[in-house]
């Protein structure tokens, strides 16, 4: 969440309001309009103040052309209506909404399953506002696991607990270290490796290591990580050290992906070594905005002391979230979102985004100005950049000039040791069409002749030139 400064001029003139907005008087609107840094001093009809709201948010970009993030932008009618109707229920309160709680139950029941949970009925799980927050408890249950195991020197100054990665982890994994005082040992790319290698990744484990964590889809270039590899890499380490160290699988857009398209592909708690999962209802869970799901393999994986049992609202509960207060409304919408599509419904919308991605990268590839560095086939997101023989231009060029025609699609360089590389990504999410698609590329072409025409690429602040949304 961007963290917003106060307006540094005051005295700036207030919103303007159209007369046509006022019922009673419909000139009052027009000296007597609302600041818009300070509370206004009375109120006004709320006619006029949706309308303000929502004039100025026309400004923002188009939802359904943000090929920069993984969040979802289209939901079905039906999954509108049960969200308004949950939109005042406080997940929190189960006592006062059962139903809503035994949704929510349902779900991880469901998760487990999909997961391949030796035994669903032993598996703890809980939703919460998204997989930033679910990657941060599944750290803490690590930690506080390695803690436990380790209690005879820890806390001490030669005991600092670290957590393994790739450098390609989303940002919530640099805070979780950072919140928790863990230090954050992350193995570079390296050539055309831009995620996590297993054996590296072993390589930096010691004593002080309370887990490793997996990515099931970069959000780099859309490519898995090899989890069962990287299992088999902490076997070999723990046989010949007798280290035991657990993984984590950040699963955000990968855990929806994976189990209906790549059936055959072992990255869950069918690996021993798994201790956690974590993935975003709001990604390729199908879900509006914000709610995501952990879940632990057994009790042993999440210690109990981190659960706290509050009687709240006139019910005992037991809660495991860094939120208290929080809607059920998403919650509500990701068991409505399983029940209406089922197994055989979720392949058939992953298996189309995932054929649009590999189309559309096709096509781009086919420009011959562009080099493909995935191609849509594990996630439905796939990472390009300029071919070496273009000069003229560059991809925060194209990512610009693709803003004029509505298509946010982000540019970005690499981490170490690949920071020459720089890229643009497009996540191809359910709503984005073949025919959305062919416009895309349409677009993209009518730009080509005007770009290649440059003399070098325009782009003086690449910093602010684009963003990297996860």
């Amino acid at each position: 969440m961007a963290l917003h400064k106060g307006p540094e001029n005051h005295d700036e003139r207030p919103l303007s309001v159209n007369p046509f907005f006022g019922e009673a008087n419909p000139v009052g609107g027009m000296t007597e309009a609302p600041p818009k840094h300070r509370l206004p001093d009375a109120p006004l009809p709320p006619s006029t103040a949706y309308q303000v709201v929502h004039d100025e948010l026309m400004l923002d970009g188009n939802a359904r052309l943000n090929l920069a993030t993984f969040v979802t932008t289209w939901m079905e009618p039906q999954a509108g209506v049960l969200m308004s109707e949950c939109r005042d229920k406080n997940m929190i309160d189960k006592d006062e909404y059962p139903r809503t709680a035994e949704l929510e139950r349902r779900c991880v029941a469901m998760l487990a399953d999909l997961w391949n949970a030796p035994d669903p009925s032993a598996v703890v799980g809980c939703s919460t506002t998204g997989s930033s927050e679910a990657c941060m408890l599944a750290g803490m249950a690590l930690k506080r696991r390695w803690a436990r195991r380790n209690a005879d020197r820890y806390p001490s100054p030669d005991a600092r607990p670290n957590l393994v990665m790739g450098v390609n982890v989303q940002v919530c994994w640099e805070k979780f270290c950072n919140f928790w005082e863990v230090e954050a040992r992350q193995v570079p790319m390296d050539g055309d490796r831009y995620h996590l290698d297993p054996q590296a990744a072993a390589d930096l484990c010691d004593e002080n290591t309370i887990g490793v964590v997996g990515i099931l889809g970069s959000t780099f270039d859309g490519s898995y990580e090899p989890i069962a590899d990287l299992c088999a890499a902490l076997d070999a380490l723990q046989e010949r050290t007798g280290l035991d160290v657990p993984v984590h699988v950040d699963g955000a857009s990968g855990a929806m992906v994976a189990p209906f398209l790549d059936e055959d592909l072992v990255w869950d708690f069918r690996l021993p070594r798994v201790a956690s999962i974590n993935t975003s209802g709001h990604k390729y869970g199908l879900v509006y905005p914000g709610v995501g799901w952990a879940l632990w393999r057994d009790k042993e994986a999440l210690p109990e002391e981190l659960v706290f049992r509050v009687n709240y609202l006139g019910g005992d509960m037991p809660t495991f979230a860094l939120n208290f207060s929080r809607p059920g409304a998403q919650v509500v919408a990701q068991y409505y979102t399983f029940l209406r599509l089922g197994r055989e419904g979720y392949r058939a919308v992953q298996q189309s985004t995932r054929d649009v991605a590999r189309r559309l990268a096709g096509r781009i590839e086919a420009l011959e100005d562009f080099r493909l560095l995935t191609r849509g086939d594990e996630l439905p997101v796939f990472a390009f950049t300029t071919a070496d023989d273009v000069t003229s231009y560059d991809v925060f060029d194209v990512s610009r000039r693709l803003r004029e025609s509505g298509w946010l699609v982000p540019a970005y360089t690499f981490p170490p040791n690949r920071e020459d590389l720089s890229v643009l990504r497009v996540v191809c999410r359910n709503g984005f069409s073949v025919d959305l698609a062919d416009l895309f590329v349409d677009d993209l072409t009518r730009l080509l002749p005007e770009l290649r025409r440059q003399p070098r690429p325009l782009t003086r602040d690449k910093e602010a030139a684009t963003g990297f949304h996860h």
